[in-house]
């Protein structure tokens, strides 16, 4: 396997996605990390954030609007997405009974030889910031 070369506008965009937890789109990566390196392509950021991806450093999250955000945070966790300004935020749930009842639940459903590895929890409402207005 070839080593992976290292990349000053990689480390940047990554830096700037772990430091979020608004989950941004590709587009909102590109506005910040541009301040920093001017003459990067918005289809250099894609490339990057793909690239984190498929190295297990980043995730997807796809959102009901068709837009697909970005999420530093890789270990299991649950999102909440405003039906109306559209924004993501993570949702802590401390209850470990509820973690194992989402994954055994469809388990015995699936009693056919599929595995469930993992899954993905959305949640849909009104956000604190919504709400007031």
């Amino acid at each position: 396997m070839a080593a992976i070369k290292k990349s000053k506008q990689r480390e940047a965009i990554k830096t700037f996605l772990y430091s979020r937890h608004d989950h941004p789109t590709a587009e909102v990566v590109y506005t910040n990390v541009i301040k920093e390196f001017p003459k990067i392509s918005l289809g250099t950021v894609y490339r990057n954030l793909s690239f984190l991806v498929e190295q297990g450093e980043a995730i997807t999250v796809p959102c009901k609007d068709g837009s697909v955000h970005f999420d530093g945070r890789i270990s299991p966790h649950y999102h909440f997405q405003c039906t109306k300004c559209n924004g993501i935020s993570d949702i802590e749930l401390d209850d470990p009974d509820y973690e194992k009842s989402v994954i055994s639940a469809p388990q015995e459903v699936l009693d056919e030889g599929n595995v469930i590895t993992g899954h993905v929890t959305f949640f849909y409402g009104v956000c604190d910031k919504c709400n007031k207005k």
